[in-house]
């Protein structure tokens, strides 16, 4: 089961950002068919670089990318989206990090075809491929660690089920200009075989500071389980530029140890105008 209290390498690599991603993309089951989503916010040849801060120490980077070509899985047409994580300086001395978290989304119903996830960090090595089948509701899981045999296995999951890189896609797609303060979306994931619910609020918009400027930003917080290493259980928010990107920009988490600031610092190949604040 997924437990954030032995996962502390969460700090430094991708997953701290796409968990929190993942909890803001809302379910709707719509039976055998597949679904059709509306996307103005993203688009192929989309690069978005960040900063990752632990206190004023610079601890790590972290990119998130959709290629340039189309890719074929399952007979759909497919996004290829991958976000990579790495520690720099002197971390690298006692935690060394090198991520690599890949989904294939499909073009239309913006669902996962397939994901893959290479995780490197110090000793610990762990490949994995997960394919989907979302006319069955089968996630189909195929991993290796170090030093042990690969192992396959077959779950069932809900009607359109998200990955974790898929979830952040997705996320962009919604609507929020309507939505309350205080408002919550109900979620549901697929991440290391189990299916799990998150629900994030609304908080509201606001103008955020971020490496590459000043950012008019929408704000949520996903309500974290009882753990050992978040405090509380709205302790990361997530900033979202209000415009049509809706790329996150900044994330931040109070940690029992600290805090750990996400920032982005560069972008590219945006579909949309960024929503910059000018200053006077």
């Amino acid at each position: 089961m997924f437990t954030f209290s032995n996962r502390r390498w969460l700090l430094l690599t991708p997953a701290l950002l796409l968990s929190t991603a993942l909890g803001l993309t809302a379910f709707t089951p719509t039976g055998a068919e597949q679904r059709a989503i509306r996307n103005e916010s993203f688009g192929r040849g989309e690069e978005i670089r960040y900063k990752v801060h632990y206190g004023l120490l610079t601890a790590g980077e972290a990119v998130i990318e959709v290629s340039n070509e189309i890719q074929r899985i399952n007979d759909r047409p497919c996004f290829k989206a991958t976000v990579t994580g790495r520690t720099n300086g002197s971390v690298d001395l006692f935690m060394k990090v090198r991520d690599t978290w890949r989904s294939y989304i499909d073009t239309t119903s913006i669902l996962p075809q397939k994901f893959f996830r290479n995780i490197e960090e110090n000793n610990y090595r762990k490949k994995e491929t997960i394919d989907f089948d979302h006319l069955r509701d089968v996630a189909e899981v195929e991993s290796k660690k170090k030093g042990k045999d690969v192992k396959k296995s077959t779950h069932k999951v809900p009607d359109n089920v998200q990955d974790l890189v898929s979830g952040f896609y997705f996320l962009r797609t919604l609507d929020y200009s309507n939505r309350k303060v205080g408002e919550q979306i109900k979620v549901q994931g697929f991440f290391d075989d189990e299916v799990f619910d998150m629900t994030v609020t609304y908080k509201g918009r606001q103008n955020v500071d971020t490496k590459a400027g000043v950012i008019r930003a929408i704000r949520l917080t996903p309500r974290m389980p009882s753990n050992k290493l978040f405090r509380g259980e709205d302790a990361i928010s997530v900033y979202l530029s209000d415009d049509r990107n809706k790329i996150p920009v900044l994330f931040e988490a109070e940690m029992f140890v600290g805090s750990v600031k996400i920032d982005m610092y560069k972008y590219s190949g945006l579909k949309s105008r960024l929503a910059l604040v000018t200053k006077n």
